[in-house]
């Protein structure tokens, strides 16, 4: 109940994002039960592996990067969607506040490795773009091409891709 092996190992990217997450939750170690604590380790691939924006709707996060150069970053809430942005090289840490939409994206020649911890046993993600387009049943076509002034054939053309989350 208290242990997990493992983490160590590198996990395959080959996927269109180029990114894989090993997430571990109560669920995977049922001693972090009652803990209010996860920890997950993030894989990304050399030349753009991307950990997509998403967000914890209940966990805030920091970022622990141990390989590879990130560009890395949070947007804030309404009014302002501003933009807190870093390149990170091993070593460095980044948070990313409760609730806030933020992604990782490896703009180095080498693949990326780096672990999240997150303040919750059951953190949660809602992967932004998966969550609009990929939606089941489909969100509105209309809905999504007013929302991002875009025309109703690209919001279609959006809607059939396979979304998946990483």
């Amino acid at each position: 109940d208290f242990f997990y092996t493992g983490l160590n190992v590198p996990r395959r990217t080959s996927n269109r994002l180029g990114v894989n997450v090993t997430l571990l939750t109560a669920d995977s170690i049922p001693g972090l039960n009652t803990m209010g604590l996860s920890l997950g380790r993030v894989d990304l691939a050399a030349n753009g592996g991307l950990n997509p924006p998403h967000h914890h709707p209940r966990a805030s996060e920091i970022f622990y990067l141990i390989k590879g150069t990130l560009y890395v970053g949070f947007i804030t809430a309404n009014p302002t969607h501003r933009l807190f942005a870093k390149i990170l090289t091993a070593g460095d840490v980044f948070v990313f506040p409760l609730g806030l939409i933020h992604f990782q994206w490896n703009i180095g020649s080498r693949q990326a490795v780096g672990f999240a911890i997150l303040n919750s046993q059951n953190p949660g993600v809602v992967t932004t773009a998966n969550t609009l387009f990929g939606a089941v049943p489909a969100v509105l076509s209309d809905v999504l091409a007013k929302a991002f002034q875009l025309d109703v054939a690209t919001v279609e053309y959006l809607q059939q891709l396979p979304w998946q989350n990483p």
